[in-house]
């Protein structure tokens, strides 16, 4: 660690890992009931216990994404942050916020869009802690260096909380709604998010390889340019059956098709860098996690998006068990695994100690991305029936759903896996091993 306000982003990973425990069990829990309907079915409905899985995934990926910034920025600007202080705050606004709407979300006090169920007055606490956060970060960057990964990263970190404004406003119009509440998802999961992962995944290969800085922002541009192309317009593959004209299907498709090509770009970058690398990492965890988190990414969006993208094909599988597929594996992919490649990183030179624990870290990725992996072929599967007895031979959902109850049993099995290595990750960076603590080696400094 070099500035002491980087010791920031320790406690949002802190609480990011929090979250994500809670995520994932709540995660198992929603996969049971799929197998049995009536557990808990009064205690903790269905849709409720799946609110919390779904916000606790967005939460939790967000305060790790503060976190990458909190740490990243000072290195690339530096110096250190504006105001440490205001960066606690912030964390202290968002959990507060995040830990409110759970409760609520227990007494059935929620607004009703998915993803964004969050009461208004914590909505406006996340935009306020938003500020805060975009305050303390860009004064950071104008007041030191500029890099084009601290710039691609702010551009990211802003499009987040500009499109996030869009869940403040609910039209009494239906398609106006959807179509807003794409704005707030699509771009961000399919465009802006892609801008920090692309920033993040650069910081690490520069830290992890010695490529020169020049070699590695020609790639980020590129990754850029081509996320920002595909993904905006791409948000059409969303407006195929909500009322929109007809021609956002020709829009959607073309586009949307496109969408594999950042995340392929990604996957050559990272491994073209670690081939070219001309450093030996002692943290081989951090490695793994990077590599695992652009391949993954590439099959779970790129591969498994376009999958079902084309509106012929969506006509038919939307609303399946194949978007489940495609979402799980993207998520996964693409920001889990980007947040727990930087908190691998990142942990040790906080603490003041040598990458430890790294087995059971390698051990606990391989848990996930294979409990991961079954899921999707899992899910892929139950909505590969579910599409043809559904939509093809018009019988009942629930008659349909009577008969994917092997692939929920399956997909219950790997739900398992996932928790047990999050578990296993979270022990890995918690507990370090005392034989192996060091006594505070300084990192080696990237080749530029």
């Amino acid at each position: 660690m070099k500035y002491q306000t980087q010791k920031v982003a320790l406690a949002y990973f802190a609480c990011a890992l929090a979250l994500f425990a809670a995520q994932v069990t709540f995660g198992l829990v929603v996969g049971y009931i799929y197998v049995a309907p009536n557990f808990l079915s009064e205690l903790l409905p269905f849709n409720i216990a799946r609110m919390i899985h779904t916000n606790a995934l967005v939460v939790w990926l967000l305060l790790g994404f503060f976190g990458a910034a909190y740490y990243l920025i000072p290195e690339e600007a530096e110096r250190e942050l504006e105001s440490p202080t205001l960066a606690y705050v912030q964390l202290a606004i968002l959990m507060v916020g995040a830990s409110a709407a759970v409760v609520g979300y227990l007494f059935r006090v929620h607004e009703g869009r998915e993803f964004l169920e969050q009461p208004l007055w914590v909505k406006l606490g996340i935009v306020v802690a938003a500020l805060i956060f975009l305050y303390n970060i860009s004064m950071t960057v104008l007041k030191g260096r500029k890099t084009a990964i601290s710039n691609v990263l702010l551009i990211g970190l802003w499009g987040i909380a500009l499109f996030f404004l869009f869940a403040l406003y609910n039209p009494a119009n239906l398609t106006i709604d959807k179509m807003y509440w794409w704005y707030v998802v699509h771009i961000w999961v399919e465009g802006v998010w892609e801008l920090v992962m692309a920033s993040i995944l650069a910081f690490m290969m520069l830290k992890l390889t010695g490529v020169d800085r020049e070699v590695i922002e020609k790639w980020l541009y590129v990754i850029v340019a081509l996320a920002l192309f595909t993904g905006l317009l791409g948000t059409g593959h969303h407006y195929y059956w909500i009322g929109t004209p007809g021609y956002w299907q020709w829009i959607g498709s073309v586009f949307s098709s496109l969408e594999v090509a950042p995340f392929f770009a990604m996957v050559v970058f990272t491994f073209v860098m670690v081939w070219k690398g001309r450093r030996e990492h002692p943290n081989k965890a951090a490695l793994l996690w990077a590599l695992g988190c652009s391949t993954l990414a590439f099959f779970g969006a790129g591969v498994w998006g376009f999958l079902h993208t084309l509106a012929p094909i969506n006509y038919y599988s939307h609303g399946t068990q194949i978007t489940a597929a495609h979402g799980h594996l993207a998520f996964f992919g693409a920001y889990v695994c980007l947040n727990l490649a930087i908190m691998t990183y990142a942990i040790p030179y906080l603490r003041g100690r040598e990458p430890y624990n790294q087995v059971l870290n390698m051990v606990s990725f391989w848990l996930m991305a294979g409990g991961m992996s079954f899921m999707t072929f899992t899910l892929t599967a139950a909505g590969t029936v579910q599409t043809h007895l559904q939509r093809v031979n018009g019988e009942a959902f629930m008659d349909v759903q009577d008969q994917l109850a092997l692939f929920y049993w399956m997909r219950f099995g790997s739900g398992v896996v996932v928790v047990l290595g999050a578990v296993l990750f979270i022990y890995a960076l918690a507990f370090p091993r005392a034989e192996i603590v060091s006594t505070g080696r300084a990192e080696p400094a990237p080749a530029e």
